[in-house]
């Protein structure tokens, strides 16, 4: 049983990967502090409802020859969101605050473990479920 193929499954999985995405975005951002001319970026933010109506579209199995195959939903990265007007810039014209990217990046990261938690959770729930009775 593969657990990303599962509904709450997929849809820790796809906020672990996008949290993955934006601190790479995040990491570019801060090392490109110096780079003249530079505009920070970052992801659009996660859209629970959006993700959960895609994981609604799950592929049917049918135990008989007759039944209907469902269809997979093919999925895409995610997408870069525009950051907005900088309050700071250098005389150089680079936008990054660097106090602002780096709170942006905690934020990122305790999100990504509560994510981790839970997955690790509905795994041990999984497996209490499983397990028989003494």
């Amino acid at each position: 049983m593969d657990l990303k193929d599962s509904g709450v499954f997929r849809l820790m999985s796809d906020k672990m990967a996008w949290h993955n995405q934006r601190q790479e975005v995040l990491s570019q951002n801060i090392s490109n502090a110096d780079t003249p001319k530079y505009r920070p970026h970052d992801l659009v933010e996660f859209d629970f409802k959006k993700q959960l109506r895609e994981t609604a579209r799950m592929p049917l199995s049918g135990s008989a020859s007759g039944h209907l195959q469902g269809t997979i939903v093919s999925k895409t990265g995610f997408k870069d969101g525009e950051e907005r007007s900088p309050y700071e810039t250098a005389p150089a014209g680079n936008a990054v605050v660097l106090e602002e990217q780096m709170m942006k990046v905690g934020q990122n990261s305790m999100e990504y473990q509560t994510v981790t938690n839970l997955y690790r959770k509905q795994v041990g729930l999984l497996k209490t479920a499983m397990t028989p009775p003494r």
